[in-house]
């Protein structure tokens, strides 16, 4: 049986500067960070990666990896759980999860290719392809930079956009305004208000939402008021779906969240919530809840699992990542007719990493 070389993995840390300065409803950044990680076993190196803080790298050398190392490769979740035994002292939540995401995805990566077979095919495809949807319309965009954003997805095929709304309510009225003319009546309008507002703020502006035909209310209050959550669901116009669940790092977050009734969408995030195997556990908690499952972020990695998971409805296909997962991926993804459709011929998650046009963001 082949063993994990932990030992000898190779990790990356890159922090890759954005266009312009971006922001939502109450945070701002001029950089994304992303770690790579290359494990090896047997003949074979298995392709992770996370979009974290860099120092979740040092937790990966000096806690994870040793914790892993010289076990069976095809013994997962042994691997999980030592990792997630190694980190008991230091906080499971937080970045230990992320930590976790990076080397859980190196992992059944790994697996797959040992095996050469595509992720979703390890995983059981239920579906060829998976909805994808555009995501951006940053808060420090102007009109004209978002509704060119907005109708370019739509243009290419897109059938969902999403947009960044809670800096300024009104301000926030007229860009969703603009947004809808942007993108015309077929295309379904998101939003995104990152927890934002209030909760007597968040039912007005569903309301007033909802004359635009937006269909989605992501975290209208924050994603840890399960209160909140559940009063927007109940009382929001019946076409708006509440979601929430970006910020789950563990399943136990995702059961109190749909056993409160506080969503009628949960989202997930692989690179978040411990991997692929803390994705699948949200899934099967979704199946028993009877509730959605959105992918958030992540298209490259996410959309495998999009096709082998019943519950999944869409995954984000998030500007930031897009964009970078283009720049230093050999098999990116792209949406084609509104879908993401892996190829088959690839084995894991299809991706080959470009060290070189990598290293200028290198830290």
């Amino acid at each position: 049986m082949p063993r994990i070389r932990g030992h000898d993995a190779r990790l990356t840390t890159l922090t890759v500067p954005t266009p312009d300065v971006e922001s939502d409803g109450t945070f701002e950044w001029s950089a994304t960070s992303v770690i790579v990680l290359e494990l090896p076993a047997g003949n074979d190196r298995g392709l992770g990666h996370g979009y974290t803080s860099p120092v979740a790298a040092r937790l990966i050398h000096d806690t994870l990896l040793p914790a892993i190392d010289g076990r069976d490769a095809f013994d997962i979740p042994g691997a999980w759980d030592a990792m997630v035994a190694a980190v008991r002292n230091i906080g499971r939540p937080g970045i230990a999860s992320m930590a976790i995401a990076v080397v859980d995805t190196a992992l059944w990566d790994l697996k797959a290719r040992l095996l050469e077979v595509p992720m979703a095919t390890l995983l059981g495809r239920v579906r060829p392809s998976v909805e994808a949807y555009g995501s951006g319309g940053f808060t420090s965009y102007s009109v004209e930079t978002l509704t060119r954003q907005l109708a370019g997805w739509a243009d290419r095929g897109l059938r969902m956009v999403k947009m960044k709304v809670g800096r300024d309510a009104a301000a926030d009225r007229r860009r969703v305004a603009a947004a809808r003319r942007a993108i015309g009546d077929d295309v379904a309008l998101f939003v995104d208000a990152n927890g934002a507002y209030t909760r007597k703020e968040a039912l007005a502006q569903a309301e007033a939402f909802a004359t635009e035909d937006v269909t989605w209310f992501e975290e209208p209050v924050s994603s840890d008021d399960l209160d909140g959550l559940r009063l927007l669901r109940d009382r929001a116009p019946a076409a708006v779906q509440i979601a929430a669940g970006e910020y789950g790092f563990d399943h136990f977050y995702f059961r109190e969240m749909l056993a409160r009734g506080a969503v009628d969408v949960l989202q997930a995030d692989a690179t978040r919530c411990a991997g692929v195997t803390g994705f699948l556990r949200a899934a099967e908690l979704c199946r028993a809840f009877g509730v959605p499952l959105s992918a958030h972020t992540a298209p490259s990695l996410h959309a495998p699992l999009g096709c082998a998971l019943t519950p999944v409805v869409h995954v984000e296909y998030f500007f930031d990542h897009a964009r970078i997962e283009e720049m230093i991926f050999d098999g990116a993804l792209s949406p084609v007719d509104g879908r993401l459709e892996p190829d088959l011929t690839r084995p894991g998650f299809g991706l080959e990493f470009r060290s070189e046009m990598a290293a200028k963001y290198a830290a």
